[in-house]
């Protein structure tokens, strides 16, 4: 489903910055197909480790064909050259704004370009794509909308001891707010059917994860996790910052979400 065709999804990426961004994606490769599966990495500062993420990334998943999009969030190294010099497509945004703004435009496009499943995986090649399968799987399988790659079903290395408890008390929290049995919320990670976005309306410029996930399960679609496996960092490095600050945004952005969902529900 496109979105020229649905009517949906332009609260996904629609600022003056995406409006750009799209034109001089759609200006430098035209109506080119993203699909079927899109996998997408939004990346910021990240020219060190980007092309061997690119280069992990299976040509196929349970049969399928995948395309790259890499989503440059306001760059000054050579990300944007080094994702082209590995075969993906590449949107540049000229200003940095975040995770969660790289994603929605991200979105957007894969919404736009005839994708029919979206896989998103960090840039910084803490994730193992060899893994991307098993998150796809349940797609094509119809037995899931959402499917959320979870560090605690896998496994972690050498994950720092508080942000550790953080995934397990966020975790915990989105299950008290919404009734669901999640155990990571925020895995970068996760695969979806590509129309799930077109029924979303996403805000949050950084802090995405949650909001996505809380989002999703608000509007009733079927959520699965799958264990996949977090690795350490080989290069650059962390752009959360501190372990309190992202402790407070990351559960600031939990509650804003939900009150906003159920909000929209009473409605």
């Amino acid at each position: 489903m496109s979105l020229a065709r649905a009517g949906k999804g332009s609260g996904l990426a629609d600022s003056s910055v995406d409006r750009a961004a799209i034109k001089a994606f759609s200006d430098r490769y035209g109506h080119q197909e993203l699909g079927p599966v899109c996998v997408i990495l939004p990346a910021f500062q990240e020219e060190r480790s980007i092309g061997r993420v690119l280069d992990s990334v299976p040509d196929e998943v349970c049969g399928i064909q995948t395309h790259k999009l890499v989503v440059i969030d306001g760059c000054t190294d050579r990300s944007a050259e080094v994702a082209a010099e590995h075969g993906a497509f590449v949107c540049e945004s000229p200003v940095n704004r975040g995770q969660g703004a790289a994603l929605r435009l991200g979105y957007r496009l894969a919404l736009e370009h005839e994708t029919q499943y979206v896989v998103t995986v960090d840039a910084d090649g803490q994730w193992d794509s060899a893994e991307m399968e098993r998150l796809v799987k349940p797609l094509v399988d119809r037995t899931a909308d959402f499917v959320q790659g979870s560090r605690r079903l896998g496994w972690a290395a050498n994950e720092d001891k508080v942000r550790a408890a953080g995934v397990l008390v966020f975790a915990a929290l989105i299950n008290a707010l919404t009734g669901a049995k999640v155990t990571d919320s925020s895995s970068g990670f996760r695969a979806m059917r590509t129309d799930v976005l077109a029924d979303l309306a996403l805000e949050q410029d950084q802090y995405q994860a949650s909001e996505l996930l809380i989002a999703v399960l608000a509007r009733g679609f079927r959520v699965v996790e799958r264990p996949v496996t977090m690795k350490a960092r080989t290069a650059g490095r962390s752009k959360k910052g501190s372990n309190l600050a992202y402790g407070a945004h990351y559960a600031g952005v939990i509650f804003k979400t939900w009150l906003r969902e159920r909000n929209r529900v009473r409605r």
